[in-house]
């Protein structure tokens, strides 16, 4: 079946061949998978802080670049040699953690802007955003696909979201921030990203149902 993804495998590869030699400069530094993962982490929390605060161009710029440590920290690992369950079990915590202070921040911003459908909007992609993940972990765990197998089905992996918030994030502080009105631009970008991201991640989740369920039985 298509795996219907944006990013393939490829992709993938020649993403992670671009990085490693940061990733290795990264270690010679002292840096270790799991400090990067926590830096990570604290990076994207402060994102969500700033949207909570309105600060919408500097929660999309502070925001992604948190994201980006995801890169980085499974990057160090393969490089160094050290990559373990615990480092992934970690990643994937923190990660997840990270991406729902934001959504988190952004539901707070669009509700002192007086943008309900904003907020709206961020539940609805964080819901959404989740389940892709939860579906992936559920068919890892009980052996479906491989990791790398799972992250290349669907249209809304983290690395798609990552950069739809951001650019709407940015575009909505670039262009006056959030109001309460939709038809403001900086609003309406916003709303668009946060609809976008929703709909694209259940699109994703079905179509990672639909390649479990089209799996052989269990005998």
């Amino acid at each position: 079946m298509s795996k219907g993804s944006f990013i393939s495998p490829d992709q993938r590869s020649g993403i992670r061949a671009r990085i490693e030699p940061v990733a290795l400069a990264m270690a010679r530094a002292g840096l270790t998978p799991n400090m990067l993962t926590l830096i990570g982490f604290g990076i994207a929390s402060f994102g969500g802080f700033l949207a909570a605060l309105e600060l919408w161009l500097l929660a999309g710029i502070v925001a992604t670049a948190g994201a980006g440590f995801d890169m980085f920290d499974g990057a160090v690992a393969r490089a160094t040699n050290s990559v373990s369950k615990l480092g992934a079990f970690m990643d994937s915590t923190f990660d997840r953690w990270g991406e729902g202070v934001v959504y988190v921040g952004i539901i707070i911003g669009c509700t002192r802007a007086g943008f309900d459908l904003g907020a709206w909007l961020a539940a609805a992609a964080l819901v959404s955003a989740f389940m892709v993940s939860y579906t992936r972990a559920k068919c890892e765990s009980l052996g479906f696909s491989s990791g790398t197998g799972m992250a290349a089905i669907g249209f809304a992996p983290r690395e798609v979201r990552t950069v739809i918030l951001g650019i709407a994030l940015v575009g909505a502080g670039l262009l006056g921030g959030v109001t309460s009105q939709l038809a403001d631009l900086g609003t309406l970008i916003l709303a668009a990203g946060l609809a976008l991201i929703a709909v694209l991640a259940t699109i994703t989740v079905i179509q990672r149902v639909l390649f479990v369920t089209g799996q052989p039985a269990d005998d």
